[in-house]
């Protein structure tokens, strides 16, 4: 196993929240209904989803070191390829299943689940950039 990038890891994280704020701040700014949109969600909630994309950028940087350099380098969609997966297969379930039992609309659902493939394939975007 190579040694993880630990400055794409940091970088992957700003780069997931730079994302939330022009998704949230977008999306949130044209909703009237307050019930069930995005606006409704509480602010000063920042710490958390950093916290939650540090996680998810430092696994990804593992999974990255396991496949290694080389692999990578030859493979370059593998990126792309296990961060969407990642993010399809185990995330995008979670916060679908999590928001759908908190009665959120299904475009604020939609919304979320959007956001938390975006914020996954950008973190593999940052490791491809610094591959």
């Amino acid at each position: 196993m190579e040694p993880i990038n630990w400055l794409a890891v940091i970088l992957g994280l700003a780069a997931g929240l730079l994302l939330a704020m022009v998704w949230y701040g977008l999306l949130a700014r044209g909703d009237s209904d307050a019930g069930s949109s995005l606006a409704a969600r509480p602010k000063g909630d920042w710490w958390i989803a950093g916290l939650v994309l540090l996680i998810g950028s430092a696994m990804l940087g593992h999974n990255f070191a396991r496949i290694g350099a080389e692999t990578l380098a030859a493979k370059p969609w593998l990126y792309f390829m296990q961060a969407g997966g990642i993010a399809l297969a185990f995330v995008v379930p979670a916060v679908w299943l999590t928001t759908l039992r908190a009665g959120l609309a299904r475009r604020a659902r939609l919304a979320e689940c959007g956001y938390w493939l975006a914020a996954y394939l950008a973190i593999g975007a940052v490791f491809w950039m610094l591959g």
